[in-house]
């Protein structure tokens, strides 16, 4: 089935009528426009294997204003262009290997705390969630299916050994997406161990659940290759008044840059270093992404959401 898209009303709809160019043609194109290109074969390389479109999100800043009329600033080149996404590209790597880290602290959490309180099925008890009628049956329903599905060693030989319809936590959030444990966490009740939860994290439950649906939009925006550097986000992280580990500080130019809509990539990486400091405290985030930014000189870390004071900062010293 295809997208079936809807102008809005006061708007005349258009019927796309752009023709594909060949690498060729999107080179000469480009030089058309004034940017330069170091080495045509490259070139031709890099459209082949990456392609133009996803490519021309990072030659979008070299263009003059205003963008529209896509001509390039004095200078824009190719490889200028090629090394945002290089950047870019080890960024998304990087964040992706510490979310990992986060998330399997999550599972823990929930595991541990949930089932000392109520037992190895409590993910099954509908008296312990909020909307159990619809998003926990689903869940239930869903990693039902996935478990049958499984080919991991320790579903199937619970499968052949117990009766019960459903395994226990910590085999069922073991093969449960990072979606599903945030839908899973939202959803119960509160109460103190949805707050236990949460605080080991040095956060509020509400603050917590938000958090984690952004740290799996950030993972799924990872994970499908869409850019991560120089963007505005489509989901604002939740903020408290207080954190029981440093972050930024309240009246930091930093924060006071970014604090009208936390949807930058300095915000996303703030909250990812917060998380890390209970996840792993000797963890490496931190001096893996200077050393990026090192490598890449020429990225505009203020395109990012990052102030000229943001490395004296207490979460980033």
């Amino acid at each position: 089935m295809g997208f079936l898209f809807f102008p809005f009303p006061d708007q005349m709809a258009l019927q796309y009528s752009k023709q594909p160019l060949s690498h060729t043609e999107q080179l000469e194109l480009l030089e058309k426009r004034g940017l330069f290109i170091e080495d045509k074969s490259k070139a031709q390389h890099l459209l082949n294997n990456i392609s133009y479109y996803r490519l021309s999100g990072y030659w979008h800043p070299l263009l003059q204003s205003p963008k529209h009329l896509h001509q390039f600033k004095e200078n824009a080149s190719f490889n200028t262009a090629f090394k945002l996404y290089c950047f870019d590209r080890e960024l998304r790597q990087l964040v992706l290997g510490e979310i990992e880290k986060i998330e399997v602290a999550v599972k823990s959490q929930m595991i541990n705390t949930l089932a000392t309180a109520f037992g190895p099925f409590w993910h099954t008890d509908r008296a312990l969630f909020r909307n159990y009628k619809n998003r926990h049956d689903k869940f239930l329903q869903k990693i039902t299916d996935e478990a049958i599905n499984s080919q991991e060693e320790f579903i199937q030989a619970f499968s052949n050994k117990y009766s019960d319809p459903y395994p226990p936590c910590w085999m069922t959030l073991e093969v449960a997406s990072f979606g599903q444990i945030s839908t899973l966490y939202s959803d119960l009740k509160p109460g103190r161990s949805k707050r236990a939860i949460a605080h080991h994290f040095g956060l509020k439950d509400s603050i917590f659940m938000s958090w984690l649906h952004t740290l799996v939009y950030l993972r799924n925006l990872c994970a499908h290759h869409s850019r991560f550097w120089n963007r505005t986000f489509g989901v604002s992280p939740k903020t408290q008044a207080t954190y029981s580990k440093p972050l930024i500080s309240p009246n930091s130019p930093a924060l006071h840059a970014t604090s009208t809509a936390n949807n930058n990539t300095f915000v996303m990486l703030s909250i990812l270093l917060y998380l890390l400091q209970t996840v792993n405290p000797k963890n490496t985030f931190k001096t893996k992404f200077l050393a990026l930014t090192r490598k890449y000189p020429n990225v505009d870390l203020g395109a990012m959401g990052f102030s000229s004071t943001w490395a004296g900062e207490p979460l980033w010293r």
